[in-house]
């Protein structure tokens, strides 16, 4: 096996270096470490730093300088978006062209835990509750440990790291959830990043059995044409999803991907409702329409139609 490790050259990601051998037993690894020219001297200098480790320790290094600001200006996009989109496309590359089987990042249990808060604070379904999404190309072998835990093997064995002078700054979402938020849990629990982690493991257990459901469920009363065509992109039978026991769960789930907000889905399920219970002929579907940034539902005498905005109504 031969892995890619992404090497900040943070704690989190110099533990992961120096256990790599433990990690993958047999495999060879190389190391990539992006500048993102944000920091002036000081992401010059983590360059620096990740490059004299890999070196002393025989590790191959891939060093990528990016202007970041300016690919965030020409996109559109914040600074953060741009960093991830330059540093995972620059991944991609280079697992392709030297051959690596996997990319391995150092996440770690409290990234873990930031990440299903961050969800439940946007607003999510259970994907967002298990926590970092799993990817067949992407490992993540340090999820399962605290930053707790990486902090005192790594001031033990007496390596050392770099900091980074914007983690103490809580302008950023993830970074008030992790300097002001967890300090107060922790007084609550000092345990609470595990307990997070074990309640994300019931959580992904849980949402896979619902998942199951939903297939079995979608697959009776969904009909799908492509989007290109002139037709609906999903026919939804009414009759099919009233007969569900949890109608409102699978209709959901077949509509989340496509941007509508918590108070349409319930003007949505409302009318249904009244479908459902009030005086047969009383409550008429056909004509009503739903709309969302990017796709509208059109309610036909049996069917839930869904469009993109773009198409005629």
């Amino acid at each position: 096996m031969k892995v890619l490790l992404a090497v900040s050259g943070g704690i989190d990601s110099m533990y992961m270096l120096h256990r790599a051998p433990e990690l993958f037993p047999g495999a060879s690894f190389a190391v990539a470490h992006c500048n993102f020219r944000l920091r002036g001297e000081e992401s010059d200098g983590d360059e620096a730093f990740v490059a004299a480790q890999c070196a002393s320790l025989g590790v191959e290094c891939f060093v990528k300088r990016f202007d970041t600001l300016e690919y965030a200006s020409g996109h559109g996009v914040s600074v953060e978006m741009a960093a991830r989109e330059l540093r995972y496309a620059w991944f991609s590359e280079l697992c392709s062209e030297h051959g690596f089987d996997a990319l391995v990042t150092a996440h770690n249990a409290n990234d873990n835990a930031e990440t299903m808060v961050l969800n439940l604070l946007r607003g999510t379904g259970t994907k967002g509750l298990r926590g970092i999404p799993d990817r067949a190309d992407l490992l993540r072998p340090l999820l399962g440990v605290t930053r707790e835990e990486i902090r005192v093997w790594m001031e033990e064995k007496g390596f050392a790291w770099r900091e980074d002078s914007t983690n103490a700054e809580s302008e950023v979402k993830r970074n008030k959830i992790r300097n002001r938020v967890f300090p107060v849990f922790a007084e609550i629990n000092p345990s609470f990043v595990k307990t997070l982690g074990e309640d994300m493991a019931r959580i992904r257990q849980t949402d896979d059995i619902a998942e199951d459901y939903y297939q079995e469920a979608a697959a009776r009363i969904e009909k799908r044409a492509p989007e290109a065509s002139g037709d609906a992109i999903l026919e939804i039978s009414v009759k099919g999803l009233l007969e569900l026991k949890h109608w409102r769960y699978v209709l959901w789930r077949a509509l989340e991907d496509y941007g509508f907000s918590a108070e349409t889905f319930g003007k949505l399920c409302d009318l249904l409702d009244r479908y459902i219970n009030e005086p047969s002929g009383t409550v008429t579907l056909s004509g009503k329409t739903f709309q969302s940034p990017t796709h509208y539902i059109k309610a036909r005498k049996k069917s839930l139609c869904l469009f993109l905005r773009s198409q005629d109504k």
